[in-house]
């Protein structure tokens, strides 16, 4: 029988032997992704219909200067050669040069990044504690049938929310609270220098409710699986307080399936970033990679790629750390002993 003290399979003794070949293969991992961002990035600006050199030289341009302008931006290069330039410039730390704005292509990532990351990152933190709870307490107080209204009821609802899309949530949440009622506001005023905290509140509720809905809904299944295991029993039978059960020793157990599908789910979230805030005209890195493909704007199409796909690498990295934490069988090392 189990121990009280060691009380299930997700709460293991830790062996640092496990770490190193993790970090090998992670940081190879990372390598690699890093190889493939950069060349499909590349490659993938190349199918943009039209010529860049005709947007930069202007309306009332002639063929001469379509060709001067094509000259100066490298466009005449065989395309092996400007990859190769791109790829030596970014391993330099070199992304490039705006073709439309005659700036550094990480000088215009590094002042729309911040509002990206403020919603994708606050929106992670979101989910994560708010599903997490939400579906650890329907899963207790479903526990063994009990309370089906409740249980049918969190089925239907998370089930309806998520099947939304999120720019269409998006939508609906500007006309209910910000055209509707005025509760918060949609745009920044003229005179203010910069968005407010105000601004986010809507983007970050409408990129939260999807993954809360669908994270929460695996919380209260593996609450409901950990919480029928047999140490879990015997803890009740002891008339062990409950919120050292749930969180000491159920908690862990269920957040390594959690946290496995989460990865998935958090790093679709930065992809949902991009489009929500170009519902809400906030200049981040959605906006500005939508204007750069209409301007064909290869060197910020490019960045901003590179940059959002290491972005996402970087959040599943994270999730995999933490699911090493709780249990190291997930880092795919030598066997841990329970």
């Amino acid at each position: 029988m189990t121990s009280l003290s060691t009380p299930g399979p997700g709460v293991r003794s830790r062996s640092p032997s496990a770490w190193p070949g993790f970090a090998v293969r992670r940081l190879t991992s990372l390598v690699v992704i890093f190889i493939a961002l950069l060349v499909v990035s590349f490659l993938i600006v190349q199918l943009i219909p039209g010529d860049p050199a005709v947007g930069v030289a202007g309306a009332n341009a002639d063929l001469a200067d379509v060709q001067r302008v094509r000259t100066e931006l490298g466009l005449d290069r065989p395309i092996w050669e400007r990859f190769l330039a791109h790829a030596g410039g970014v391993f330099t730390g070199d992304l490039g040069t705006s073709f439309m704005y005659r700036q550094p292509v990480e000088t215009i990532i590094l002042n729309r990044l911040p509002f990206t990351a403020t919603i994708a990152v606050t929106g992670i933190v979101v989910v994560l504690l708010v599903a997490v709870p939400l579906g650890m307490v329907i899963g207790v107080l479903t526990r063994g049938g009990r309370r089906r209204w409740l249980d049918t009821a969190f089925g239907v609802v998370t089930g309806f929310l998520d099947s939304i899309p999120g720019y269409i949530m998006a939508s609906f949440l500007v006309v209910m609270f910000a055209l509707g009622i005025g509760l918060v506001p949609l745009f920044p005023p003229a005179y203010a220098p910069r968005f407010g905290a105000a601004s986010f509140v809507l983007p970050v509720a409408a990129i939260v409710i999807g993954p809360i809905c669908t994270i929460s809904r695996v919380v209260r299944r593996e609450t409901a699986v950990v919480l029928d295991t047999d140490y879990m029993r015997t803890a009740r039978g002891w008339r062990l307080p409950a919120f050292r059960r749930h969180v000491r020793w159920a908690l862990p157990n269920l957040l390594t399936t959690t946290l496995t599908l989460s990865g998935l789910i958090l790093t679709g979230m930065i992809g949902g970033a991009i489009i929500i805030e170009s519902v809400f005209a906030l200049p981040g890195l959605g906006s500005g990679i939508i204007k750069a493909i209409l301007d064909r704007d290869y060197p910020v199409i490019q960045g901003m790629v590179l940059v959002i796909g290491m972005i996402a690498a970087l959040v599943n990295l994270l999730v995999d750390v933490l699911l090493g934490l709780i249990d190291q069988r997930t880092l795919g090392g030598s066997h841990v002993s329970a």
